[in-house]
């Protein structure tokens, strides 16, 4: 006697029962595999792309907002702040490196940031071609953009006012692209980089007045590291600070945040914050997979009760022509078992498959560069979690058959 080939036998005899306990095992199980794959992968990047930054530095408004705009590329600037202010407070003894950034504009809705070599250095990019810039106009693509749009080095392309696509364009002058950074994993993939004269001179150029200055500055080599040179009252975004001595975490943001017009925020500090906020939606939606399993496991614990009602007679027929006790709850376990297993990898594949479809609608985010198809050791506690529910909801029905009497069951018939 095929116990197994049986068992198979029993569950595909009701296609749909079995196909509606299956499903709702797996909405949950699903909810809880995206879960697991957001919250590993997007700490992970998170951490990775702020890694090397202590504070960052900025016009005043939300820390959140600063952190996510300036570090992260995700959100809108809170303003710009006075170069002047912003090197007074570079050369703080407290402070061992500042890297400035410019923001404002946007190609196909990757975002052009004004910064220096040493942003470059802060993520140890290296090229697949060309070079970094070295004139005003000159840009570095990362990766996921040059892949995105099909630019190459040597192309040329018009920037957008703003941080998102939509935008009216700038098109007084033309970026050209000197290099194309190989694939780094991290939020640098998905700018393009260029000098801060670079978005200085574009902005320059949408106004009549100062067009004059601009081009004559066009051809000009452009600062590699610390803060441009310039004659005139310019504006940076925001700057991204790292400490000399553990002593500057006590002291400069309090000084920065109570002695001048700009504000410091703590990339670890504010990510914390919002993970501890992330986290009530992430247990609502947990509850609510717990809820979806719950009901599965009730539902095939009935399916499995029901159908044992019926089967009584075959248990018996069983029993006489061989069949041991245990047998017969081996094969009860079995159905029990079969049917969450099924439920695990469909569920598991319906994660995977919610999460791409996730990524593919917001390409240009954090989200966009997740990976959907990456599988991680957690989910394999999914599947024993999903086969314990079912030996929970087949114990009773288990018993039951443990229970049946030959002679009982015959002589009904």
């Amino acid at each position: 006697m095929n116990i197994f080939k049986l068992s198979w036998k029993y569950l595909t005899f009701k296609p749909l029962s079995t196909g509606l306990n299956v499903m709702l095992l797996a909405l949950g199980l699903a909810i809880i595999t995206v879960l697991l794959l957001i919250q590993d992968q997007f700490e992970k990047k998170m951490n990775q792309d702020a890694e090397g930054i202590d504070l960052v530095v900025g016009a005043k408004g939300s820390p959140l907002q600063l952190i996510l705009s300036s570090v992260y590329h995700i959100d809108f600037p809170t303003g710009n702040i006075p170069m002047k202010e912003a090197i007074r407070i570079s050369r703080s003894r407290l402070i061992k490196n500042v890297i400035p950034l410019a923001l404002g504009d946007n190609y196909q809705g990757y975002r052009i940031v004004g910064t220096n070599s040493d942003y470059l250095g802060l993520y140890d990019v290296k090229f697949s071609e060309g070079e970094g810039w070295i004139e005003p106009f000159d840009v570095v693509l990362g990766s996921e953009v040059a892949k995105k749009t099909g630019l190459k080095t040597g192309d040329y392309f018009e920037g957008s006012h703003g941080v998102s696509e939509g935008s009216h364009d700038h098109d007084e002058h033309g970026f050209k692209v000197k290099g194309i950074l190989e694939p780094n994993g991290n939020v640098v993939d998905r700018l393009v980089l260029t000098s801060i004269e670079s978005v200085w001179y574009t902005h320059d150029e949408a106004d009549s007045t100062a067009s004059e200055t601009a081009h004559d500055l066009l051809h000009q080599p452009v600062s590699q590291t610390g803060f441009p040179k310039t004659d005139q009252e310019r504006e940076v975004t925001s700057l991204l600070v790292q400490y000399r001595n553990p002593m500057a975490a006590i002291q400069l943001p309090r000084m920065i945040n109570s002695g001048t017009s700009m504000q410091a925020a703590s990339p670890s500090f504010e990510m914390s914050r919002l993970f501890e906020l992330l986290g009530v939606g992430v247990s609502l939606l947990q509850g609510l997979a717990f809820v979806l399993i719950g009901i599965s496991g009730l539902g095939i614990f009935i399916a499995l009760y029901n159908s044992l009602k019926e089967r009584k007679y075959d248990l018996a027929i069983l029993r006489a022509i061989g069949a041991s006790r245990v047998q017969l709850v081996f094969l009860i376990f079995l159905e029990g078992l079969m049917l969450t297993f099924l439920g695990a990898l469909v569920g598991i594949l319906l994660g995977h498959t919610f999460l791409s479809v996730i990524v593919s609608q917001n390409e240009q985010g954090v989200v966009g560069t997740l990976n959907p198809w990456v599988f991680l050791k957690a989910e394999l506690w999914i599947v024993v979690y999903a086969l314990l529910v079912g030996i929970i909801a087949s114990l009773i029905p288990a018993w039951s058959a443990y229970q049946t009497s030959i002679a009982k069951q015959l002589t009904k018939a």
